[in-house]
């Protein structure tokens, strides 16, 4: 049975300010603008400093800690989301989106002030001073994703939402093209400090928006904080992204005594926190949500969208870098038709739900679409034509674009008013949890796979070669299954590179019989292993009376050089040979595993498909009608069902 009662503290919570209904349209878009920028904010930080982030690394000479510099971000961010969706009913959503976007000001600033003299050894220098200020970031970042979605519910109609819900949704989309682009050009231009301080004037004129236009946007309530649940959701969610995020480097393993003891915590704080929630008055998860069939199967879609959606992304950039060819540093852009497709679902889909007053039947079209998109990518191989990529991207991100914002939509027309905050970050804490998992799963996956892969793939290609192409196969091939997939941080090497590198050791080795020549003695070249064996041996044959005189040792060295030159053509002629055989082999095999990926992503989509056909169909009431779902307030009641 659902709850249909409030939590204890407030008696008429049915007569707080019904915002959609009192708030004149030109204040809400102003609402809106500034609930927007604000979600930007924490959109475009997400993508603006990974094609910063190797700049960085060399700047604060911290390789060893490259990834906790996104990892801490997101350990902050995510553990805080549920957090502030109940503190945003409790106390309103303009407080908490104000201090979130203060906080992430503040980190901003912080970040970009890392490793200047002034802060010295401060956290033990200026790598772990970004990774701390990066986790003040994440702080202040959750307050603004998780508060925005709710602040929609609070201005809008139901029947409404749906358009504005949408623009969410471009949002995200519009910020990662606009993310590496904006960081590679302040990084190259300025400086990579810019990266972090171009949020301060977005973050002010959001602010200066939300303070001037937005109302408290309170639930009426009073109850008391759940503050053991809140400390519990940390001790939970911390252990077990570390644990996550341990598991899947090479250092560590799923094995390792730290990751065992790590998924343990995170189970023991699981178990306490679901004790505690279920006997709180007023928790910060309220179980009895679950019994509510829109919102149980909602973050259940979620969680398996968010496994599926982050890498859809992730591992796409990968194959476009090490397949496509694409380089590292457009990597970012490369998904642009992608996020286009993802823009376009997503604004047509809230438009749509908005007319047609119901959302079910949208999602399931756009979840099947994705499950198409992942099976058109699990199609990819080594020959894929990039034109062809490029379609499954867009037709992905069809696919996608309806989903994020209409599972919002959903949750919130099914809960009460009161819930409305703590229901959407709920939500959105699913799927970044199974974003977190999913790429956990597949990063796992990845690594196993290559490392079958590449040695078979590698074999097929020694198939009928001579002896010195395959020992130089082999060679490679161990090199190739030790990247691993470490070659998404960087571009594939040229054939150009290593044809200098033969070009300049064959010019060592004439450097080196100039000199014996110009010396009288050859005896040494002889012993030497850089030259020719065939040189080598001739070296015996040449007369000592021929090196006595200038132009003895001018056709020595002619002789010589002629012999060179000859073996340095057929030298880069086998390098050619094994570097196109290697670079095919290492494409095939890491085109195959992209495509294992897919195939699985496609069974991710269909859990996510299966978890939404029992979501009931409620109708979104419009402007007046009340607020749909189990509400039951006194301007429409309970919302009905269409299918």
């Amino acid at each position: 049975m659902i709850r249909n009662a409030p939590p204890s503290g407030d008696p008429n919570p049915e007569d707080r300010i019904n915002y959609a209904e009192v708030l004149p349209h030109q204040t809400k878009i102003l609402i809106l603008i500034g609930t927007l920028l604000g979600l930007f904010l924490s959109a475009l930080d997400q993508t603006i400093v990974a094609t910063s982030l190797p700049r960085i690394v060399a700047d604060l000479d911290g390789l060893n800690l490259y990834a906790w510099v996104t990892t801490a971000y997101l350990l902050a961010g995510t553990a805080m989301v549920p957090i502030y969706g109940k503190l945003s009913d409790i106390y309103g959503r303009k407080p908490v989106l104000m201090f979130g976007i203060v906080v992430f000001l503040i980190g901003s600033a912080l970040c970009g002030m890392s490793g200047e003299p002034f802060f010295g050894n401060l956290f033990g220098g200026g790598m772990m001073q970004l990774i701390v200020f990066r986790g003040l970031q994440g702080f202040g970042s959750a307050a603004l994703t998780s508060v925005a979605f709710a602040i929609i519910a609070d201005i809008f109609a139901p029947a409404e939402r749906g358009r504005y819900q949408g623009l969410f949704g471009a949002v995200f989309g519009l910020s990662s093209v606009i993310g590496p682009l904006l960081g590679g050009f302040l990084t190259d231009n300025i400086s990579w400090r810019w990266v972090f301080y171009v949020n301060l004037p977005i973050g002010l004129i959001a602010l200066a928006f939300i303070f001037s236009k937005m109302p408290r946007l309170a639930s009426g309530l009073k109850p008391k904080i759940d503050y053991i649940g809140a400390v519990l959701v940390l001790t939970f969610s911390v252990p077990l992204l570390l644990a996550l995020t341990f598991g899947a480097e090479p250092e560590y393993g799923w094995t390792d005594p730290t990751v065992l003891a790590l998924f343990a915590g995170a189970a023991v704080s699981l178990i306490a926190f679901l004790f505690v929630e279920s006997r709180h008055e007023s928790p910060i998860l309220p179980l009895t949500l679950f019994k509510n069939p829109t919102f149980a199967w909602g973050v259940t879609a979620r969680f398996f969208l968010g496994a599926a959606f982050l890498g859809a992304i992730l591992f796409l950039s990968l194959y476009l870098v090490n397949v496509q060819g694409v380089s590292a540093t457009k990597a970012g852009t490369a998904t642009i038709p992608l996020t286009v497709g993802l823009i376009i679902g997503s604004v047509a889909s809230g438009q749509l739900a908005s007319r047609l007053g119901q959302y079910k039947n949208l999602i399931l079209i756009g979840l099947l679409m994705m499950v198409g998109g992942f099976y058109l990518l699990s199609t990819l191989n080594a020959d894929t034509a990039y034109s062809r990529v490029i379609v499954y991207m867009v037709i992905l991100g069809l696919g996608i674009g309806p989903a994020l914002p209409l599972f919002t939509l959903a949750i919130q027309n099914a809960v009460h008013r009161w819930e409305i905050g703590v229901a959407t970050s709920s939500g959105q804490f699913f799927q970044q949890m199974g974003s977190t998992i999913g790429t956990a799963v597949f990063g796992a996956v990845l690594t196993s796979t290559l490392a079958t892969q590449v040695p078979e793939q590698f074999r097929a290609a020694e198939a009928g070669q001579p002896p010195a192409v395959v020992a130089q196969l082999e060679t490679a091939a161990k090199q190739a299954s030790n990247a691993g997939s470490a070659r998404g941080g960087g571009d594939a090497p040229t054939f150009d590179s290593v044809q200098s590198k033969i070009t300049a050791g064959f010019a060592a080795s004439f450097g080196s019989v100039e000199t014996a020549v110009q010396g009288g003695d050859l005896s040494a070249l002889t012993q030497d292993p850089s030259l020719p064996e065939a040189l080598r041996s001739g070296l015996g044959n040449i007369p000592a009376a021929a090196l006595q005189s200038e132009e003895g040792k001018a056709s020595v060295l002619a002789q010589i050089k002629s012999q060179l030159d000859s073996a340095q053509t057929a030298a880069i002629a086998e390098a050619k040979k094994v570097f196109d055989l290697s670079s095919r082999a290492f494409k095939v095999a890491f085109a195959n595993t992209i495509s294992r990926i897919y195939l699985i992503s496609i069974f991710v989509a269909l859990l996510a498909f299966l978890a939404t056909l029992p979501m009931p169909n409620l109708r979104l009431p419009k402007k007046g009608e009340g607020q749909g779902g189990p509400q039951g307030e006194k301007r429409g009641g309970l919302a009905s069902l269409e299918g």
